[in-house]
């Protein structure tokens, strides 16, 4: 039985070739598209699993395109590979939808690593509790839905899970390895920059819905808090 469906969109055909026999050689089905229009009509015709996705496409800008699968593909991981390195445009990349990034020029057995974890189904290590909240703050843990005084927050994946272990311990301090093994995976080698990526871009969104975004409070050299008012 085939694996996981990835689909790796990515112009450069050598790179699409490798990454499809690497993705193959692991057990995943893999699928290759060279544009984001080919891209498009793939996903309209299955959804994979996860996405690979190149932010130096020919005919379409990768956050564009990001946006766009964003919009049909609720529950796909999408991880971006990108050669750019300034902060902002990951973070842009990430708020366009995307779960993880990856900088060129990467290793196969990081990439391979990232894949598992974001494959890797949770549920099973979750709490019980369907519903954990502090202040005016929510969560749906079932229906995977953050609430703020009865709005919900748009959030992608990542950031859900790093809210709902933040809230669930709500008052204690949550170090940085306890949050990267149980958002991304015990065996986690990338870079924890990520993490503060993560981090930034949760404190944005809810602010933009009233909450104070010091309500996430970093401990230097330790980790994060939740804290409400």
């Amino acid at each position: 039985m085939a694996g996981p469906y990835v689909l790796v969109v990515e112009d450069d055909e050598v790179i699409g070739t490798e990454l499809g026999e690497a993705l193959a050689a692991q057990g995943y089905e893999p699928g290759w598209a060279a544009t984001g229009k080919d891209a498009l009509e793939r996903v309209s015709a299955r959804a994979p699993d996860l996405i690979l996705l190149d932010l130096g496409l020919p005919d379409m800008e990768g956050v564009t395109l990001c946006r766009r699968l964003r919009s049909v593909l609720t529950d796909t991981v999408i991880v971006v590979l990108t050669a750019r390195t300034q902060e902002f445009e990951v973070v842009v990349a990430l708020d366009a939808g995307a779960d993880d990034y990856l900088t060129k020029p990467f290793r196969l057995t990081e990439l391979m690593a990232r894949l598992r974890a974001h494959l890797r189904r949770s549920s099973a290590s979750r709490a019980d509790e369907r519903f954990v909240g502090a202040g005016s703050l929510s969560l749906d843990l079932a229906a995977r839905r953050a609430l703020f005084d009865g709005a919900e927050i748009a959030l992608r994946p990542k950031e859900f899970d790093l809210l709902a272990c933040l809230v669930s311990r709500a008052g204690e301090v949550v170090t940085r390895e306890e949050l990267i093994d149980q958002v991304w995976d015990v065996n986690w080698f990338g870079p924890t920059k990520t993490l503060d990526v993560h981090i930034s871009a949760l404190r944005r969104k809810l602010a933009q819905h009233g909450a104070d975004p010091r309500a996430i409070t970093t401990l230097r050299g330790r980790g994060y808090r939740y804290e409400p008012a």
